[in-house]
């Protein structure tokens, strides 16, 4: 029973502590760095310090607290431009007039640990009220930092359910943009998907397409660069490769400059903090890597902490983007003098002196900076500080109902939350000239300056500016370089490349490597008919039709128009021969005009030997009209002409053939056949062979004649300019007519070849006759196979060598008698010879 009532009074103790539960501090208070009283408090986390050194954990005393070093200067004057922002509204009459604004100031010693103990200290405060009754009311109405992204995100998770607002003034993360995970997150820095695409732009715009990336593997690193990816795939640009690591991770930042020695790679976008691209600069200096082109982001490219006597050889000529610079008035007076008056505890002479002197030992390595102010006009972030200490003052003057004259409504009971919702509609001007404001997502606009690691002639080095990047302004307004002012790295003027593979002239095209980045690729020159009049042409294009490819391969030109012509070598060999036909033929027919009565000539038919021979004068001059570039009207003529007076020709050695036989039968006794084939039917059967064949061109002219046609299939890369047969059923007809003649002649002539005669004439026929179609059977395949103008050539080579071999055949025998034998030629000679027989 009495266990029974020991568990009742418990349990009501239990819950009379959590109807009214009491405020105690577990451990020991962590206080601010920087602290002032007021009627509103600003709470601020900054990493002052930027290495923490943690106590022992050996559980045999209470854990003592965690002790920092290494100031870092750039946080160290954000701390400063906030109180003296403070400070300037505090006397200011129109803002607040009579509200005073109080801040407390936490070193983060730039660690997770240390950063959520001073947050924890900041949302919960030192003092209770009476009766060490909680009021779930927080002492602060605002919070300024962190300043970096990881930090950032984890100081909005916390402070989230408390609704308490936080504004960043260096927290890029694209991360934060979600208001639905950071509703109370506020920013006087634009996020990183500017930034981010802004380093694609830049890399395209000076044509690196062959870029390596690191980046710090944290939210603000691994967003950053994933933003830079994505955008840097769609412009074309390649990534040699991506690597990442944390400030203490020594093994990765090894693993990363062995990549980075390895890499073909000359730029190098470097999306670090300021801490991680400290150490990869210490990596690179002691490897002495050097040339490398090194692109960096707002957290580290314009660090004083990065200026040491080698980090040039390194970092020379680095482009990147900063946070806009504004001169803030005053401010380089503030730090010099008055804040170490009034803000830093230490300087205070009143009370316990002793006291004073163990403050002093916790401020030491911050006083040696009190007479420096040479880098504040570098302080890009301060500006950032300030207009986030100014947003927060106008949400408290809008909602204190604040005005000029009459002062404010001071009410102790306004909530942080009603500070948010103020700050969405905040829309300022601060004495710089900047308009500021907070968009959907709680950032500013993106206004950047783009600047150059420049050596001035004393040695210094200098953060030059040479372009700016506003996402304000208009697509084609809002990016602007001034390339002329550059240094690029290791101090060059001439700006470095960095490609995979080197551009492929006109005239090649493109060719990926298998299983490499679009940028690696080989150039293969274009087929022939092919060309490429730009660099680095993914495709050849197609020349058109009567066009083909130049040598070079990067114009398109006419093709060369072949035909046989007088003026080539081939055409002047065939006129030659063709007129030397022609002249040997008119010797022969002078030869016989001159001897027409001597027993030779008239044993012969010399009237039809005349006509022969003039139809051969004719076979020689038709092979002309094959040569010269082919007309409507020469392409008619040559094969009517060549047509009609090979028929001419071959219908004279036919009746000289019948003329033979009929000679012979006619010396028979009792035989009267001469009378049946005399001179008058002679020149009928002549007449009515070549009548025949004039029917045939006129009907092959009529129907389809033949037409000068461009042949692109035979040649690609040139045209061969021929005349096309029209009707090859009319060609064929033509042939055939002359061949069925000169078979005729052939049969007769051999059947002839015996008959007793002292200059048998069918002997030579039938030799000229043989040598006739073996000629033009070898012309038929001779003239199918030959390519462009040598098909013409053949068809020449033909009718010449027909005609030559009928001239030489038989008239060539005759001139001999005629010229060397002429007791030969002689009636008793002829007549004696035939009697013999």
């Amino acid at each position: 029973m009495s266990v029974f009532f020991c568990i009742l009074l418990l349990f009501f103790k239990l819950h009379a502590k959590a109807e009214k539960p009491l405020c105690r501090m577990m451990g020991d208070p962590k206080y601010p760095l920087l602290s002032k009283d007021g009627d509103i408090t600003i709470g601020a986390l900054f990493p002052i310090h930027s290495i923490e050194t943690l106590p022992s954990f050996n559980f045999t005393q209470k854990p003592q607290l965690f002790s920092c070093s290494s100031v870092s200067l750039r946080d160290f004057r954000m701390a400063q431009i906030m109180i003296f922002a403070i400070e300037e509204i505090n006397r200011s009459v129109t803002l607040l007039p009579n509200v005073s604004i109080g801040y407390q100031i936490y070193d983060t010693c730039g660690s997770i640990l240390s950063s959520m103990g001073a947050n924890m200290a900041l949302m919960n405060g030192q003092e209770f009220v009476s009766g060490d009754r909680c009021n779930g009311q927080s002492p602060i109405h605002a919070i300024i930092g962190e300043t970096e992204s990881s930090n950032t995100v984890i100081l909005s998770r916390t402070t989230g359910p408390f609704k308490i607002p936080v504004i960043s003034p260096s927290a890029s993360c694209e991360c934060l943009s979600n208001r639905k995970d950071y509703p109370y997150f506020f920013r006087t820095i634009a996020s990183d998907y500017h930034q981010s695409r802004a380093l694609a732009y830049i890399i395209k715009h000076f044509g690196w397409f062959w870029v390596g990336a690191v980046n710090s593997d944290n939210d603000y690193g691994n967003y950053g660069m994933a933003i830079f990816l994505n955008t840097a795939e769609k412009e074309g640009i390649c990534v040699d490769y991506t690597v990442k690591f944390q400030r203490k991770e020594p093994e990765k930042l090894k693993n990363v400059i062995d990549t980075i020695k390895k890499s073909t790679a000359k730029v190098i976008v470097a999306f670090l903090t300021n801490f991680e691209m400290n150490n990869l600069l210490d990596q690179l200096i002691i490897q002495n890597i050097t040339g490398l082109q090194v692109i960096g982001v707002e957290a580290w490219i314009t660090a004083d902490s990065m200026i040491t006597s080698n980090s040039f050889h390194v970092l020379g000529g680095s482009l990147g983007f900063a946070v806009k610079k504004n001169n803030i008035e005053g401010f380089a007076d503030f730090v010099i003098k008055e804040f170490w008056e009034t803000a830093l505890p230490c300087t205070q002479t009143e009370g316990n002196s002793s006291q004073n002197e163990l403050i002093c030992n916790i401020y030491q390595d911050l006083l040696v900076l009190k007479s420096n102010n040479e880098d504040v006009p570098e302080q890009r972030y301060a500006s950032n500080v300030y207009k986030s200490v100014y947003a927060v003052a106008h949400s408290l003057h809008k909602l204190l109902k604040c005005k000029e004259k009459e002062g404010c409504e001071t009410d102790p009971k306004i909530q942080p939350r009603q500070v948010v919702e103020t700050l969405k509609k905040v829309n300022f001007t601060i004495k710089m000239g900047d308009n500021v404001w907070f968009d959907s997502t709680g950032a500013v606009v993106a206004q950047y300056e783009v600047v150059n690691w420049q050596q001035s002639s004393n040695g210094s080095i200098k953060f030059k500016t040479v372009g700016y990047y506003d996402a304000s302004l208009s697509p084609d307004q809002r990016f602007v370089l001034n390339t002329k002012n550059i240094i690029w790295a290791g101090g060059q003027l001439k700006k470095p490349r960095s490609m995979c593979s080197e551009s492929c002239p006109p005239g090649t095209r493109k060719a990926a490597q298998k299983g490499r980045p679009v940028c690696c690729y080989d150039c293969i020159p274009c087929a022939e008919g092919e060309i490429s009049n730009e660099t680095d042409s993914n495709n050849c294009k197609q020349c058109p039709g009567e066009y083909w490819s130049n040598d070079e391969k990067n114009k398109c030109v006419l093709k060369v128009v072949e035909f046989l012509s007088f003026t080539e070598v081939m055409g002047l060999v065939l006129v030659f021969f063709s007129l030397f036909g022609v002249g040997i033929t008119v010797l022969v027919a002078v030869l016989f005009y001159s001897k027409k009565d001597t027993p030779i000539v008239k044993a012969n038919n010399s009237e039809l030997s005349f006509l022969l021979l003039f139809s051969l004068i004719l076979c020689f001059l038709c092979s002309l009209t094959f040569i010269g570039q082919p007309t409507e009207w020469s392409c008619m003529l040559r094969h009517t002409a060549f047509g009609i007076t090979f028929v001419l020709c071959i219908s004279c050695v036919l009746g000289k053939t019948i003329v033979v036989i009929m000679a012979f039968k006619s010396t028979l006794p009792g035989s009267n056949v001469m009378k049946w084939f005399g001179p008058a039917q002679q020149r009928l059967s002549v007449l009515v062979f070549t009548l025949i064949q004039i029917f045939i061109c006129v009907l092959w002219l009529t129907i389809s004649p033949p037409f000068p046609y461009k042949n692109k299939k035979y040649y690609k890369e040139k045209i061969i300019l021929e005349c096309s047969l029209g009707s090859t059923i009319g060609f064929s007809a033509v042939l055939g007519y002359i061949g069925l003649l000169a078979i005729l002649c052939f049969i007769m002539a051999f059947l002839a070849r015996t008959l007793p005669d002292k200059f048998n004439e069918a002997k030579f026929i039938t030799f000229s006759m043989l040598i006739f179609c073996a000629v033009w059977i070898t012309f038929i395949p001779s003239y199918v196979s030959s390519p462009g103008k040598l098909t013409v050539a053949v068809e020449i080579f033909a009718i010449l060598a027909s005609s030559f071999g009928l001239l030489f055949c038989i008239f060539a025998p005759k001139c001999y008698i005629i010229m060397c034998k002429p007791e030969q030629n002689t009636k008793q000679h002829i007549m004696g010879k035939i009697y013999n027989k």
